[in-house]
């Protein structure tokens, strides 16, 4: 098993920028992804962002242009990179890893609030 914790989340009017951060108590580099999800007020939560263990990404269209997924192997890292914020982005948002060698985690979840 992983832990993870996010952090970076906070209130910023629209337009504004936020980065995410997702640390994992171990190596991220054998994952077979990681993710962003977040959970609005009365929704279901939804993936927003993945990156894969070769590289690859997905965004949620909604978020497409705006939002950024990275990883930095050397800090155990999973960054959210989140621009031109808009009040729907507004959500608890989570971190998550499946790894190859079996296992799957959750971050406690970091509260992003976008308001004017």
């Amino acid at each position: 098993q992983v832990q993870l914790v996010e952090s970076g989340g906070g209130l910023v009017q629209p337009g504004g920028s936020l980065r995410l951060s997702c640390v994992a108590s171990r190596s991220i580099g054998n994952i077979y992804s990681m993710g962003w999800y977040r959970q609005a007020p009365g929704k279901q939560r939804e993936l927003v962002a993945r990156i894969s263990g070769g590289g690859g990404t997905y965004y949620v269209d909604s978020v497409k242009g705006r939002f950024t997924i990275s990883r930095d192997n050397a800090k155990n890292t999973v960054y959210l990179q989140m621009n031109s914020l808009k009040p729907e982005d507004t959500g608890v948002y989570y971190c998550n890893v499946n790894m190859v060698a079996g296992g799957s985690a959750w971050g406690q979840g970091t509260q992003v609030t976008v308001s004017s």
